[in-house]
């Protein structure tokens, strides 16, 4: 079993994450990319910037693989979120699951997303073409 976590102000790839959780013995693998849009609340995204606090940061992650762990029957799990300065269409997040059976891929999946954007202290700056505003992190 893994538990892989990475904040990183490079590159996230998903490739790098499947060859992380990927086994013989999973059936299902599940991930969830988040990537920059161009368009939010019709106004025109120009750039997110992600900043955090690192050490709590990670130790939250840690914190939302273990009780996956706990409430799901799956096998490993990595989240990779990017910091800094990112331009539409790059990855800010990747969360992969990797179970026996897809319901439980499924379910940690979306309980880790969802946990993330409620716990993790990692900001967002919204750059517009037109201004800026920091966003919460619970939408």
């Amino acid at each position: 079993m893994k538990n892989l976590i990475k904040i990183s102000d490079e590159a996230l790839y998903i490739n790098e994450c499947l060859a992380l959780i990927e086994s013989p013995s999973t059936g299902g693998l599940n991930f969830f990319v988040g990537t920059v849009r161009n368009k939010t609340q019709n106004r025109s995204v120009k750039q997110l910037l992600f900043e955090c606090y690192k050490p709590m940061a990670i130790k939250e992650l840690q914190k939302i693989s273990t009780e996956a762990r706990q409430q799901f029957k799956i096998q490993n799990i990595v989240i990779h979120h990017r910091v800094g300065l990112l331009e539409v269409g790059d990855i800010a997040v990747i969360i992969g699951v990797s179970a026996a059976h897809r319901d439980a891929a499924f379910q940690a999946c979306r309980y880790a997303i969802d946990t993330l954007k409620e716990t993790v202290p990692i900001w967002k700056k919204e750059i517009f073409t037109d201004g800026e505003v920091w966003v919460s992190a619970h939408p």
